[in-house]
């Protein structure tokens, strides 16, 4: 299974997973869309992403210009273990020489672009022209780190500092702490995590209090991964590369996007009790939890459009989030955790760990109520 992929890379901690060109283009152009104006005069800063193999670095490089950007800057933690590189930049670059076949082994870099172009004036832009003003230092940085890269090093800090979006795809395993040092410095962002980060107690207060939120294309993505991952799931490609589908994926931004305003359109209670394409909800109708006060709507596309109390939804509700149309309340590991008292039955004699409906224990709910028009 996809989900299982997540897992088994939790507890290997395997966290070198390569995001597509195409999935990064198809987000970024979305909010481009938007506000065209979004990277323009900014510096972004791509914090883990070697720039051999990132297509982060390779979609801001070529795209710098079109952006209108003020500064890239990419930092990586160690060179990709990832073969068959596509972005060889430096062949000739090593800080140990040896005999052994194949790129050279590399330190953790460091690469600033100020400015891009056709440096070989060939009548094309490419990674060439990159390569090769970065190669002269023409206007560009392209230097060893003298720490290991860690985005929690002193060096990548100062980068940090100097940057004003973050766009990258960090380690799911510090996932956290990433979060937390995006916000210790104030930074938009735009970054790809695992859906089930929405549930952690550092993560989910930041998108009730509308500080962070999804992005667009979130769901099940195809990352490239190093020979060496035993994940089920995983294929060659054409290109002879390995690749594993990863389910339950999604970008987390402060960045403003047209759908986060776009709010759902509903049906009334009754009209989803006679006509719902969800034949439960037709046969069941709207349940109370046993442990909560407040109704369980399974669907997100069932959400009454005129129930005023509170309810409890899948954290998939939070892909169609509008601001302007909900608050949320909380979530089932809030009360876990001893809060939102006013929504616990005070009959019920069972576990808080999760809701509950006929003692039969539910999947992961967040709360929300309509705002008052």
């Amino acid at each position: 299974m996809a989900n299982e992929n997540l897992a088994n890379a939790k507890r290997a901690k395997n966290d070198e997973f390569y995001t597509q060109y195409q999935d990064i283009e198809k987000e970024i152009e979305a909010y481009l869309d938007y506000n065209a104006n979004t990277f323009k005069e900014k510096v972004v800063y791509c914090n883990c992403d070697d720039p051999y193999e990132s297509n982060f670095f390779k979609y801001f490089a070529l795209n710098f210009n079109k952006l209108g950007l003020k500064r890239l800057i990419t930092t990586s933690y160690k060179p990709s273990p990832i073969a068959n590189t596509e972005l060889t930049l430096f062949p000739d670059y090593e800080v140990n020489p040896s005999k052994t076949k194949g790129r050279p082994k590399i330190t953790a870099n460091k690469f600033i672009i100020n400015e891009v172009g056709d440096f070989d004036n060939d009548g094309e832009f490419n990674l060439s022209d990159v390569a090769k003003q970065l190669q002269v230092n023409k206007n560009n940085e392209w230097s060893p780190l003298k720490e290991n890269g860690d985005f929690r090093s002193s060096e990548c800090i100062e980068l940090l500092k100097q940057s004003d979006i973050v766009v990258t795809n960090p380690p799911f395993s510090l996932f956290r702490e990433f979060i937390k040092q995006l916000f210790d410095y104030d930074k938009k962002f735009l970054i790809i995590g695992s859906v089930n980060a929405i549930t952690y107690k550092e993560i989910f207060p930041l998108i009730k209090n509308n500080k962070m939120w999804l992005g667009i294309n979130n769901g099940a993505k195809v990352y490239q991964i190093p020979d060496y991952y035993n994940q089920n799931n995983t294929f060659k490609g054409q290109d002879g590369k390995k690749y594993a589908k990863m389910g339950n994926t999604c970008w987390f931004t402060n960045l403003e996007h047209g759908r986060r305003h776009q709010p759902l359109q509903l049906m009334t209670m009754n009209e989803n009790l006679r006509y719902s394409k969800h034949k439960e909800i037709i046969e069941k109708g709207y349940q109370k939890y046993d442990n909560y006060k407040a109704i369980e709507v399974p669907y997100v596309d069932a959400i009454p459009s005129d129930y005023t109390e509170i309810m409890g939804v899948p954290i998939s509700f939070l892909d169609k989030y509008c601001p302007e149309q909900f608050e949320i309340i909380g979530s089932d590991y809030n009360i876990k955790e001893g809060l939102l008292p006013e929504l616990i039955n005070t009959e019920w004699k069972g576990k808080l760990d999760r809701g509950y409906i006929n003692n039969k224990r539910i999947y992961t709910r967040i709360f929300i109520k309509h705002r008052k028009i």
